[in-house]
């Protein structure tokens, strides 16, 4: 893979998404690291350029359309024109239906599916251009149904049907869109849920691990691994496909 091409990784301060943007960068992309605050991005662009790569970091907020007009703009002007898009950006407000508020509900719709759509009407028209390009949404195995995620359920539920969608305007165009739904990743986020849930982590582990038929948690570096695959020219002839990396089967 020349370092020509472009990729922009959301949510690529921490977790699944530096993962994501460091293994795309051993690929030979250029990565735009993108997340909320654009000081958090320094440890992966750091990361990036330590290791011979190129990154470079923007801060925006995805659910705001002029952010990502200009954060998208300012990466074809710096890097180049983006032909990869991975849309990792996500938040939890978890709560039970009846406790959960309306900010709760859209501010994961919010960053999750409104994101999503902005990111990938941004960085289309670039690859239309190119007659090339590869988008990859980050939806979850909650979108079968969680207890206490009616909000982010749905939402990873969505980003299925977006990435359907997407694959049958943009195929003929070049440009494949499939989501990967990861199971329990040990990350920032998870750790988050197990404190709302009131276990410690390592039990809240501890439980989870015991219904993976693998046996083991999921890493950021098993997302990034399938990511890999699905940005490369080899996976030209796969697309609108959901990839459950959950360490057994899912849907």
């Amino acid at each position: 893979m020349s370092n020509s091409r472009v990729a922009i990784v959301t949510g690529a301060a921490r977790g699944i998404g530096a993962a994501t943007a460091k293994r795309l960068a051993e690929d030979g992309f250029a990565v735009a690291v993108v997340d909320l605050d654009e000081k958090q991005c320094a440890e992966t662009v750091s990361a990036i350029g330590s290791a011979g790569g190129k990154a470079l970091a923007v801060g925006a907020d995805i659910s705001d359309a002029e952010q990502v007009t200009a954060a998208v703009d300012r990466v074809a002007a710096e890097l180049g024109a983006p032909q990869v898009l991975v849309n990792n950006a996500g938040v939890l407000r978890d709560n039970m239906l009846f406790k959960m508020s309306e900010d709760d509900w859209d501010t994961v719709m919010g960053v999750h599916l409104r994101g999503s759509f902005l990111m990938s009407r941004a960085a289309q028209k670039h690859m239309v251009e190119a007659g090339w390009g590869r988008i990859v949404n980050l939806s979850s195995t909650s979108a079968l149904g969680n207890r206490g995620q009616a909000n982010y359920s749905t939402a990873k539920a969505g980003l299925q049907g977006f990435t359907k969608t997407l694959a049958i305007e943009l195929g003929k165009f070049g440009v494949t869109v499939n989501a990967i739904a990861p199971g329990f990743i040990a990350t920032d986020m998870t750790k988050a849920t197990a404190e709302r849930v009131g276990m410690s982590f390592e039990d809240f582990s501890k439980a989870a691990v015991s219904a993976i038929p693998v046996g083991r948690a999921g890493k950021p570096e098993d997302i990034a691994n399938a990511v890999s695959f699905f940005v490369d020219e080899r996976s030209s002839f796969v697309s609108g496909q959901v990839l459950y990396v959950a360490g057994g089967p899912k849907a």
